[in-house]
């Protein structure tokens, strides 16, 4: 990487860890700039505007979703032991971002009634992570592991269920085990869409 690529890369690394403490929104360059003890016209000169200064964060943070979640499942062979993996990344993943936040959960209460470029960046990178998702249920109902009547989409709506409610009862309310009961709860879902007790997880 080139200084000019190395500077931008260290911005978005420090604005991501601004936007988990304070949102997606409390981004600015003025901002960003007094954590990078910058000016505001060097910040300026690598995104052009605010809006690119977000857009940029939320491609990075997905990014790094890909690399800790998607990627290291796909090792995995197709059907359940890739979606197993894929769901216990996840949870790993959430379960980090319990104290920091989740810029997909967090970023969807700011923007959801605000269309723009943030908005769609945003929405993109959500509907692409769980087309991902639903792939992997479909090529689990295609190898036999669930049930030929398994409907990908309403059994993805669940799992993406589960991790929002574990998200919310860990991080707002503070629920004891939470973790645990959102394990069962995937077992289970996985139970009653065909994976056999030998496919447990």
């Amino acid at each position: 990487m080139q200084k000019g690529q190395q500077t931008k890369s260290a911005i978005v690394d420090a604005a991501l860890g601004l936007a988990t403490q304070i949102g997606i929104e409390g981004l600015s360059i003025g901002a960003v700039s007094e954590v990078m003890q910058m000016s505001k016209s060097g910040v300026f000169a690598h995104f052009g505007s605010r809006e690119e200064l977000q857009i940029s964060v939320i491609r990075e943070y997905h990014h790094r979703f890909e690399l800790e979640v998607f990627y290291p499942a796909m090792q995995e062979a197709r059907g359940l032991p890739r979606l197993k993996t894929l769901f216990s990344n996840w949870m790993k993943r959430t379960s980090a971002e319990i104290d920091s936040g989740c810029l997909y959960i967090s970023g969807a209460a700011e923007f959801d009634d605000r269309p723009g470029p943030v908005s769609d960046a945003l929405a993109s990178s959500v509907k692409t992570w769980l087309s991902a998702l639903n792939r992997c249920v479909v090529q689990a109902r295609e190898a036999g592991h669930l049930s030929e009547l398994t409907d990908a989409a309403q059994m993805s709506f669940e799992l993406h269920g589960l991790v929002l409610a574990l998200h919310y009862e860990a991080r707002f309310l503070k629920t004891d085990k939470s973790l645990d009961r959102a394990k069962r709860g995937f077992e289970h879902i996985l139970l009653r869409y065909g994976a056999t007790p030998t496919q447990k997880v």
